[in-house]
């Protein structure tokens, strides 16, 4: 409980019976993943819609991209064998590594690897010469995937404002 109240992340909503049970976050394309037993991934929190009860789950801190990550300082771990729902804004790319990603259009990666922030800060950017993203999310390893979506999550307002664009 504690943990829920720190982060803000948490909230599950538990479903039984018999039935249809639809989901859905303001538009965005439902993907169902399936991993075997082994497998976890790492996904942010905004992005996971729902999960199979044989999930075992827990939320940690990203250390590593602080405030950089659309979902926050924290991401949702996932382990299997399941079937989970993640959201994406348009068709997903799954990217094997290494590669460096853009923060905001970022949603999840597999559990063999874990981001470290790069950033290009120069006189140029500063200058409003520069292009392109300031911080970027380099991946390593040999075995890992990166699933990106063809847009750019903002922070989540505190406010409670719309913060998508």
């Amino acid at each position: 409980m504690l943990k829920r109240k720190v982060t803000g992340e948490g909230a599950v909503m538990r479903a039984a019976g018999n039935g249809h049970l639809y989901l859905a976050d303001e538009g965005k394309e439902v993907q169902i993943l399936e991993l075997n037993a082994d497998a976890e991934i790492s996904v942010n929190g905004n992005d996971v819609l729902g999960f199979e009860d044989s999930i075992t789950w827990d939320i940690k801190m990203m250390n590593s991209i602080a405030g950089t990550s659309p979902g926050g300082l924290f991401n949702v771990y996932l382990k299997g064998p399941w079937h989970i729902a993640i959201t994406t804004h348009g068709k997903p790319l799954v990217i094997p590594t290494p590669v460096t990603t853009d923060p905001n259009a970022t949603v999840a990666w597999s559990d063999n690897i874990s981001p470290t922030l790069k950033h290009d800060l120069n006189i140029k950017r500063f200058l409003g010469r520069s292009v392109g993203e300031t911080f970027q999310l380099r991946f390593d390893g040999q075995d890992g995937f990166v699933i990106v979506q063809p847009y750019e999550e903002l922070q989540p307002d505190p406010s409670g404002a719309s913060s998508t664009g």
